[in-house]
């Protein structure tokens, strides 16, 4: 696995990504509000809180195979959350 640094500049990306996303739509579709669009770049920035804060607190500091375990379910959850959060940018 990667270091705790590299996990968290993949957080910020993933995060910074969809935010990018939803205001190109914005942007360049005409029948997307604002109003529309808040909640999820609102859910996007506290996914990027979340992550960050479960990538500062593992699971069992004393058992690697437990650190090693919590940190590949939190890979899988933030690739989870990120792929809901693009496909309802790609809804509205």
């Amino acid at each position: 696995m990667a270091n705790l640094r590299e996990l968290k500049k993949d957080i910020n990306y993933l995060a910074s990504e969809i935010v990018t996303q939803g205001y190109l739509k914005l942007t360049l579709m005409e029948n997307i509000k604002e109003e529309e669009l808040s909640p999820v770049l609102v859910e996007a920035v506290s996914m990027r809180n979340e992550f960050i804060a479960r990538a500062n607190h593992p699971d069992g500091k004393d058992n690697p195979k437990l650190v090693k375990a919590f940190y590949q379910k939190l890979r899988k959850d933030l690739m989870d959350k990120s792929v809901e959060l693009l496909d309802k940018i790609q809804a509205l």
